[in-house]
């Protein structure tokens, strides 16, 4: 995992702790390459999520050095931070739907901030939504939808601007094995279309499902196969 100047995030000895309390994270060094596919996991409480946040940017490490698209995170402007976040696709696991807005408006939303004309995505927007089985949900807000709907809508937002980076939190945790499945597939074809996928998952059946590099955090270590 060498030629880091190409990495789209990078990860030096990165280390975290919440307070004073002991490190939750030690020592992580590892690479986000371009159009690469990863899975994370470990068992519960390994700091998945954390890790996730720390990709994000949206916690600080404690130690170490993160880049984020070749920037030095540590002395990033504030005001820069949101353009490149723009560039990163996010599910976490509370959704973070906007509930005055409908499903459809939700999904559209990364692509209305860069200031596109509704009529140049309306279409691809309804699309992505039949995909992911919420056709009939399109003007449903979303306190109205159930927990796997509103999971399934905060997936379609998050991949709908074809991100470089996607970042998932256990995304098929509220669905059927078949809906699963599907989901899976639109990952990988957003990974076949450029984008970094990185999935944050205990379910062993989904990562057997076909090869892709595994980020297993135990013990607040990073292991890293294949």
């Amino acid at each position: 995992m060498h030629g880091g100047a190409s990495a789209l995030i990078r990860f030096e000895n990165v280390g975290l702790r919440y307070g004073t309390g002991p490190e939750v994270l030690s020592d992580l060094s590892f690479e986000i390459g371009p159009r690469s596919f990863q899975f994370l996991t470990g068992p519960s409480g390994a700091g998945k999520t954390s890790l996730l946040k720390l990709l994000f940017l949206s916690l600080t490490p404690t130690r170490g050095l993160v880049r984020f698209f070749g920037r030095d995170a540590a002395t990033m402007q504030s005001s820069d931070l949101p353009k490149l976040r723009r560039r990163v696709g996010v599910v976490f696991q509370d959704f973070r739907l906007l509930d005055h807005m409908t499903t459809y408006e939700n999904v559209a939303l990364p692509l209305r901030i860069t200031g596109r004309d509704e009529a140049s995505y309306r279409g691809d927007v309804i699309e992505l939504l039949q995909w992911v089985g919420l056709g009939e949900r399109m003007h449903a807000l979303p306190p109205v939808l159930s927990g796997g709907e509103k999971q399934r809508a905060a997936i379609a937002r998050a991949v709908i601007g074809h991100p470089e980076v996607l970042l998932a939190d256990e995304p098929t945790g509220n669905v059927d094995p078949p809906l699963a499945r599907r989901l899976l597939r639109l990952f990988v074809e957003l990974n076949r279309l450029g984008t970094s996928v990185v999935i944050a998952t205990h379910d062993i059946n989904l990562m057997n499902q076909f090869e892709a590099r595994r980020l297993v955090l135990d013990e607040g270590r990073l292991h890293i196969y294949g």
